[in-house]
């Protein structure tokens, strides 16, 4: 299999690109990536000497470099996108080129080469704010209320075009909030871990009673996997980690880990917009795929604090790039 992986330096991809090299010796992988604060190099680091990885810096929207490194490959893993909804409320303009427009230029080159495999990792986000009850699954209507979602909503409908409308082998996944080792500290669990271990608060938007579906990024590579090898092409999969809690609890727990309580707390203004609940049904992929996610909730989290204690050098110095009074 020889694959292009586009947004590889980011959190998933590069925890993807480590779990395909290590698990399938004959995999070749051409990672793209064109480094933006989110994209870190070093993330893929233990891969320097392996030459069945090969690193491209690059634009997903640079058509003649996409051209020339789809004709060498026979997948497309695509996760390069803008993807923090409080950076999208800011300033939308980078959110709609690089996940909209960038998808469609790889969707071109896809059809103009051979019609190569396409699987495109999307996000829960674009299907809304759920509510109360139920949850998130293939049949859900979308109503993406962000910049962000709404950027990614219209990349899922392209893809989903260039199956119906020139049969490309496609597949989409949906998946709900990631957490694990190398996520760019501005997201809400390496965020409250960070400052924690810098000594200072956790901020929580409004009262924190907003609830996410959380999964352990390997579980979710492990999805993906799945979907690559034996998904039913045309076909969208949701993955969660089966895993809802409060941003508050969440922020306890991470306390708890440290031995703090809510001194250590701050309660900062609303994000505008703010989705009340994400969780997902992964009934489809459970019986098609015969995946599961394989890690608890709370040992993957101490998992997760346990790495951000022992990788200070990996992200003290992007700390600097967080967006100030932050969280997801």
């Amino acid at each position: 299999m020889k694959l292009l992986v586009t947004g590889g330096c980011g959190f998933i991809g590069s925890n993807f690109i480590l779990h395909m090299l290590n698990k399938y010796k004959n995999c070749k992988i051409i990672n793209l990536d064109k480094l933006t604060y989110a994209g870190n190099s070093n993330n893929l680091s233990s891969l320097k000497n392996n030459s069945n990885y090969r690193f491209v810096k690059g634009d997903i929207c640079d058509k003649k470099l996409v051209n020339k490194l789809i004709k060498k490959i026979d997948t497309i893993v695509h996760f390069a996108a803008e993807s923090h909804v409080d950076r999208s409320i800011l300033k939308a303009d980078e959110f709609v080129k690089t996940n909209v427009l960038g998808t469609f230029t790889l969707l071109v080159a896809a059809l103009r080469n051979g019609k190569k495999r396409f699987h495109h990792i999307s996000t829960d986000e674009v299907f809304g704010d759920l509510g109360n009850k139920g949850k998130f699954s293939e049949k859900t209507s979308y109503n993406p209320h962000s910049a962000y979602s709404a950027s990614k909503a219209g990349s899922d409908h392209l893809v989903r075009a260039y199956f119906h409308t020139h049969n490309l082998p496609i597949t989409i996944s949906n998946c709900s909030n990631n957490f694990g080792p190398y996520q760019f500290p501005e997201k809400f669990i390496p965020l409250a871990i960070t400052n924690i271990i810098e000594g200072r608060k956790i901020p929580i938007y409004g009262k924190g009673l907003n609830i996410r579906d959380w999964i352990y990024v390997d579980d979710h590579n492990e999805a993906i996997d799945m979907i690559i090898h034996k998904g039913m092409i045309g076909e969208t999969y949701c993955i969660g980690g089966s895993s809802e809690i409060k941003n508050i609890d969440l922020a306890r727990l991470i306390l708890k880990h440290f031995k703090l309580g809510d001194e250590m707390i701050e309660y900062v203004s609303d994000r505008k917009g703010h989705d009340f609940r994400y969780a997902i049904n992964s009934t489809k992929i459970k019986k098609e795929l015969g995946w599961k996610p394989r890690h608890n909730f709370k040992a993957g989290l101490k998992k997760t604090i346990n790495w951000y204690k022992k990788n200070q050098d990996w992200w003290f110095p992007l700390k600097k790039r967080v967006i100030k009074n932050i969280t997801r």
